[in-house]
């Protein structure tokens, strides 16, 4: 489905996270196995099927909570038959173990992990913001953010899914990711990664330029 997975994880201790296992699945774990990772969760950005396709094998290995956005759970609960819309069969993903609150944090070593609900591309849609806390309680800066299809590098999520809405995906990522700064660092679920700068500057639909 050419999107992207990830696997995040504290240099100091070893101890990471997958977010959005999908068909590339196989590959994420290889790299923690590699990386001699523990993996202590599993982080949704959303719950369209090319994002979740590999949970159950994710799970399955790991024996980590899933996490996703309640506002999602339909679209969770949704996946083989969304899946084969596509032509696709897929595994039916496991029950998730925890839904994200608006005060989450996920402490992975010295990685802290804050989901920011961001729908529009689809109700639950959430951004990961991913930062190092250092020995003097200082959170690094400039974040990582992971912030599935919310936002892309030259473009955005499309909002013509079920429970997807233009308006609300622009009021999203102005009100909570163009707040991060220029020098934020954005990975979307698509495509190569990028900063909020760039995309400030230069993104059609952020600049008016549509």
């Amino acid at each position: 489905m050419f999107k992207n997975g990830f696997v995040v994880a504290c240099p100091r201790t070893r101890q990471g996270v997958v977010i959005d296992p999908g068909d590339e699945v196989e590959e994420l774990l290889a790299t923690a196995v590699r990386a001699r990772l523990t993996v202590d969760y599993i982080l949704l950005t959303h719950a369209h099927f090319d994002h979740v396709t590999g949970v159950a094998a994710a799970r399955r290995a790991l024996q980590v909570p899933v996490c996703l956005h309640r506002d999602d759970a339909f679209l969770y609960d949704r996946t083989v038959s969304m899946a084969q819309m596509f032509g696709i069969d897929v595994e039916p993903p496991p029950p998730i173990d925890r839904w994200y609150t608006a005060d989450d944090r996920f402490q992975v070593g010295d990685l802290e992990i804050r989901p920011h609900h961001t729908p529009g591309h689809c109700p639950g849609g959430v951004c990961l913001e991913a930062r190092l806390r250092a020995a003097d309680g200082t959170l690094s800066s400039p974040p990582d953010l992971f912030v599935g299809d919310t936002l892309f590098a030259g473009s955005i999520g499309r909002t013509d899914l079920p429970g997807g809405d233009y308006q609300t995906l622009i009021a999203a990522i102005q009100r909570v990711l163009l707040p991060f700064g220029d020098d934020a660092r954005v990975h979307p679920g698509h495509g190569p990664s990028t900063t909020i700068g760039q995309e400030r500057r230069t993104n059609p639909f952020l600049t008016g330029q549509l």
